[in-house]
């Protein structure tokens, strides 16, 4: 079945507009996601999906087969003419992955309704390098997948089709040529003027807003959760500490995948089991982009939020241990006073 790779041509065509990026901070990648749902060898339902990292580029009209713009900023980084040109380009690829998909359905005798999904795109670094990915689903399972070492598709899934599949990828040698355009060309030379236009895009920065609430699933448990959420973009570092001190990973810690929000932030939770009463102190620490080198501190018990700038946690530890002395000698004086008032007062009774 030939189709599966034609999704890496629509990938190309789409990389003039997505794929072109530099990186301001690290790396970025670019992934173009299609889903073609066979109903039968008559009628294709194609839906596509151009991303920079979580930033929506782009959608593919299945009705028109033309390309809908999500960020006021892209439809301007390229000229009319080219916008013309890609259109069209897509246009014919999907003409062609629909027939060569149908035909390689009636070779291997495939039943409708199927659907193949493509997921393929490229990380790009700020040494002007990239690395690519590509990956083939049939029937929302893994299919194949790409080997940027070798340059061959390996098989996720061991079957007939699969094998068959694979013969015809390893033997386009089409896709080699055109995988090297994109990466020694397009991705290079496009990489300044697409910068200068989505460079707000992805310079973004919102903090995360950090809060702490305990759950009692048994008397025997208390549960402590980290609810941290608005926070862009998504590269976050949430920890716990129990007396100043990072508490390492271990199955009392769990802290779950970063979710998406409405609003185009995140969120995510940080679950620590401890024992009711144990006698220690315990914070949620949380490091993200937008704090520059500061964290956010939010201990249990304590509706406070505290920003400490690069504090390690043993002079945390430290600090802790000294207001806690500080606020002992202020007691034990203020007690030493009253008793001293108290006892002038009685004696001046006495003398009355």
């Amino acid at each position: 079945m030939r189709p599966p790779c034609h999704c890496v041509l629509l990938l190309l065509l789409l990389f003039h507009l997505s794929g072109t990026w530099a990186d301001l901070d690290g790396s970025f990648t670019v992934r173009l996601l299609q889903t073609s749902t066979f109903q039968n060898n008559s009628f294709v339902d194609t839906e596509g999906l151009g991303l920079l990292e979580d930033i929506e580029l782009g959608s593919l009209d299945k009705h028109t087969w033309t390309i809908r713009f999500h960020q006021p900023w892209v439809r301007p980084a390229l000229p009319r003419s080219d916008w013309d040109t890609i259109q069209n380009m897509i246009k014919i690829y999907l003409q062609q992955f629909s027939y060569l998909v149908n035909e390689g359905a009636m070779q291997k005798e495939v039943p409708y309704p199927f659907v193949v999904q493509c997921t393929a795109g490229c990380q790009l670094y700020s040494n002007m390098t990239s690395r690519i990915f590509g990956y083939v689903g049939y029937n929302g399972q893994d299919f194949l997948s790409f080997s940027v070492s070798n340059g061959s598709w390996l098989l996720s899934q061991d079957t007939d089709l699969s094998r068959y599949v694979q013969a015809f990828l390893q033997n386009y040698t089409a896709f080699s040529e055109l995988v090297e355009v994109l990466f020694n060309d397009t991705c290079v030379d496009d990489m300044e003027l697409l910068l200068q236009y989505g460079k707000a895009a992805l310079e973004r920065r919102e903090p995360p807003v950090a809060t702490v609430f305990a759950r009692t699933p048994g008397p025997a448990q208390l549960l402590l959760v980290c609810h941290v959420t608005g926070f862009y973009p998504r590269p976050i570092s949430v920890a716990w500490l129990r007396d100043g001190r990072e508490v390492p990973p271990g199955p009392g810690l769990n802290t779950s995948a970063v979710l998406p929000n409405a609003d185009l932030t995140y969120q995510l939770r940080s679950v620590l089991a401890v024992a009711p009463r144990d006698g220690h102190s315990y914070a949620c620490r949380v490091r993200h982009r937008s704090l520059g080198t500061r964290s956010l501190l939010v201990p249990w018990g304590s509706s406070e939020v505290v920003l400490i700038t690069g504090i390690g946690a043993g002079v945390l530890a430290a600090v802790a241990v000294v207001a806690i002395a500080v606020l002992w000698v202020w007691r034990r004086r203020k007690r030493q006073q009253m008793e001293v008032s108290e006892s002038r007062n009685s004696i001046l009774s006495n003398e009355a």
